[in-house]
């Protein structure tokens, strides 16, 4: 499938893998391991009631680690097959769009939002949505993929023919991520955040391929030209800035 064909990004690839969720050497492995490398980014929940929302939860593959960690976990999707499966593993799950997701304004103590900015042409609104959703002062943890050519070839040409990597055609470069209007945007929204580049540890990919490991430990990259993490908190008091962003790596 060639980079530009009209069949990229095509998200029913996701209901048509829905078995391959929870299969660690599955299609979705590389998904496991950012989850595993989010929740490393969320503190413990402060109380009983603490709720983490899950956009784009797909199968729920955030669901032990919030459990783990003491959260209510709400997962809202489009994907009704991938909802069934984040069910069946403890996620309350909610069908909607990240872009309008029907939860009350502050009922979140986090918010995650793994692998879908590349996946929709209005980052911001799915970043307006996370900061409506947080209560003063808390959490967000994004991954997504750098709008760069280095990404294109990195996470579509040669990923995608790797074990492990994304469906073939399931990304297209068009949607990438511009780091500096994202920086921008939830600056503008209340958002205190910064990025950090992210790679699969080398040593753990061979343990995985031989069997030895279920999931690859992630590694702080200190480029972000490919595939970066955001971790940041919602301001306390609306429009007072925090620290400044931090600058992304061109690297």
């Amino acid at each position: 499938m060639r980079i530009g064909d009209p069949r990229r990004n095509d998200l029913a690839q996701y209901d048509g893998l829905a078995d391959q969720w929870w299969e660690a050497a599955g299609g979705f492995a590389m998904l496991h391991w950012l989850a595993a490398s989010r929740a490393g980014h969320v503190p413990p929940a402060a109380g009983p009631d603490a709720l983490l929302v899950d956009l784009a939860c797909g199968g729920g593959l955030m669901a032990p680690h919030a459990a783990r960690l003491g959260y209510r976990h709400v997962g809202v999707d489009l994907g009704a097959a991938g909802l069934r499966v984040a069910a069946a593993h403890g996620v309350l799950a909610v069908r909607g769009s990240v872009l309008a997701v029907p939860l009350r304004d502050g009922c979140a103590d986090v918010v995650v939002a793994g692998e879908i900015l590349e996946h929709v042409a209005d980052h911001e609104a799915v970043l307006a949505e996370a900061a409506r959703l947080l209560r003063p002062g808390g959490t967000l943890v994004v991954d997504a993929i750098a709008a760069t050519r280095l990404a294109e070839v990195v996470a579509v040409r040669i990923a995608e023919r790797l074990p492990g990597g994304p469906p073939p055609g399931i990304h297209d470069p068009a949607l990438f991520v511009d780091r500096r209007r994202l920086l921008a945007a939830a600056d503008r929204l209340g958002l205190d955040l910064r990025l950090v580049g992210l790679r699969p540890s080398v040593r753990d990919v061979v343990a995985w391929r031989l069997g030895r490991r279920a999931v690859v430990r992630m590694r702080p990259l200190r480029t972000t030209a490919v595939l970066f993490a955001g971790y940041g908190r919602k301001r306390e008091a609306p429009g007072r800035r925090g620290a400044p962003p931090a600058r992304t790596v061109e690297g």
